[in-house]
C-alpha cells in the first residue's frame, strides 16, 4: 500500500492523496458510522463527499448487525458499460443527440416482452424500467482516448474505433420506498443478522437490485435501438449494496454506499460530464474493503451550485464542456448541481488509487455525449 492509505484511527481508514479534497464534514461522518454497534471497520474512497447523516464514497463491514440506512435509497445503483457497432469517425454528437431524442419516458408496449424476458418479481414500478433518473445519474456516449494495456482491451473485446456506452442507474422509486419502509420501522437501527426483519430485508434488498441491473439493461438497449446500432454489456457493478463477506478471520456485512468492488473484474471509474473516464483492473484487498471509488465524487452542495456557477455560465454554455462533449439536460436546475465544477477532479481520484496499489489502468474514456434529461424534470 502506498502513502495514500491512512490511517485516520482505530478501525477508520481513508485512501486519498495528500491533494485529494475531503471535506471536514464527510470525516465526521466516517467517524460517526464508526461508532455503529458491530462496525468492525470503515473506508473512505477518494471521492468521499457528505452524505444525509452517513458519508457517501465509503465501504463499511460490520458483524452480527447490518445497517439498510447505509446503504441509502438507490439500493443496486451502479453502472454497466457497453462495447456498440457504433463507428466514432461517423458519429459525431449532434448526429447522436437527434437519434437519441427524448427517453425519459415510460418505455412503450413494444418492449412488453422483453420486460417479460427478465421474470422480474411485480414491484409496482415497471413504468420506471428503462429510464435513467434525476440526480448524478446518466447514459454517455464516449470514446477510447488513451490505451495503456492493449492486451487487456482486447480480452474485453473493445475497440477504440467503436463507441462506448456508459449507463449510471439503479433500482429507481423501488430502492427509495425499501428505505423508507424500514426507517418508519425502525429507524437508522441496524438489524441482527438471522432476525425475522433482517431475512426480509435482505429479500426486498435481492429484489431491488435484480430491478436495477435490469433498468440499465433496457435502458442500454433503448438507447441502442434509438441509435440504429448493436451492442452488448462487457459489465455490470452495483455502487450500492449489502453483501455477506469475510474480511480476515471474521464473516460479516458488507456495505458499500457508493463505493465500486475490487473483487468483481474491471470496472468503470467516471469522473464528471466534463473530465475523462477510466476504465481500470482492480486490486482485491481487504484494507480497502475489497472496494474502490465509484466517481469523481462531489465538491459542492448542491444548493449552492446554481449560485456559484449562474453568474460565470449560461445553461446553453454548460451543455458544451472543455473536452467538447455535449450535455443532454433539459433541467434548467440540475445542468447547474451537475456541472463539471460541482466534481472533484478524476485525476486525482485515479492518482490516490493508484499509489496505494489498488488499480491498473487499461484505458481512459473520453465523453462524446452526456445524456441527463430532455425534460424540465427528471
Amino acid at each position: 500500500m502506498g502513502n495514500s492509505l491512512q490511517q485516520l484511527a482505530d478501525g477508520i481508514s481513508l485512501i486519498a492523496s495528500a491533494d485529494t479534497w475531503i471535506e471536514g464534514n464527510a470525516i465526521q461522518q466516517l467517524h460517526t458510522t464508526a461508532k455503529l454497534s458491530g462496525m468492525q471497520q470503515v473506508v473512505g474512497m477518494p471521492d468521499l463527499h457528505p452524505g444525509r447523516g452517513y458519508p457517501v464514497g465509503a465501504a463499511f463491514f460490520s458483524t452480527q448487525r447490518f445497517y439498510p440506512a447505509l446503504i441509502g435509497n438507490d439500493i443496486g445503483c451502479g453502472m454497466s458499460l457497453w462495447r456498440t457497432s457504433l463507428d466514432r469517425a461517423k458519429h459525431p454528437a449532434d448526429k447522436l443527440e437527434k437519434r437519441l431524442g427524448n427517453i425519459d419516458g415510460p418505455l412503450d408496449d413494444g418492449w412488453d416482452e422483453q420486460i417479460a424476458a427478465l421474470n422480474l418479481p411485480h414491484t409496482g414500478f415497471e413504468s420506471s424500467l428503462g429510464t435513467i433518473g434525476g440526480g448524478n445519474h446518466f447514459a454517455e456516449i464516449q470514446q477510447i482516448d488513451e490505451i495503456y494495456d492493449a492486451d487487456s482491451l482486447e480480452t474485453l473485446q473493445l475497440d477504440k474505433r467503436k463507441l462506448l456506452l456508459l449507463v449510471h442507474s439503479g433500482s429507481r422509486g423501488l430502492g427509495q420506498l425499501i428505505l423508507r419502509q424500514h426507517v418508519d420501522r425502525f429507524s437508522h437501527d441496524g438489524l441482527p443478522e438471522g432476525s425475522a426483519e433482517a431475512e426480509a430485508y435482505l429479500a426486498q434488498h435481492a429484489v431491488a437490485l435484480r430491478f436495477a441491473e435490469a433498468n440499465r439493461q433496457l435502458i442500454g438497449l433503448r438507447m441502442l435501438e434509438r441509435l440504429r446500432a448493436e451492442g452488448e454489456p462487457v459489465l455490470d457493478i452495483h455502487h450500492n449494496l449489502l453483501a455477506p463477506t469475510r474480511v480476515g478471520e471474521q464473516s460479516g456485512w458488507l456495505h458499500r454506499k457508493g463505493a465500486t468492488p475490487s473483487d468483481a473484474g474491471p470496472v468503470v471509474i467516471p469522473g464528471s460530464r466534463g473530465d475523462y473516464s477510466y476504465l481500470v483492473m482492480p486490486v482485491a484487498d481487504p484494507c480497502s474493503l475489497f472496494s474502490l471509488a465509484h466517481g469523481a465524487g462531489r465538491k459542492w452542495m448542491r444548493s449552492e451550485c446554481k449560485d456559484r456557477l449562474s453568474s460565470r455560465y449560461t445553461v446553453a454554455q454548460l451543455a458544451k464542456t472543455a473536452l467538447g462533449n455535449r450535455v443532454v439536460c433539459k433541467d434548467r436546475q440540475l445542468i447547474f448541481e451537475e456541472a463539471p465544477e460541482a466534481y472533484k477532479s478524476i485525476t486525482t481520484i485515479i492518482e490516490s488509487l493508484q499509489q496505494a496499489g489498488l488499480i491498473r489502468l487499461i484505458a481512459r474514456l473520453k465523453p462524446v455525449l452526456s445524456y441527463k434529461t430532455h425534460g424540465e424534470c427528471c
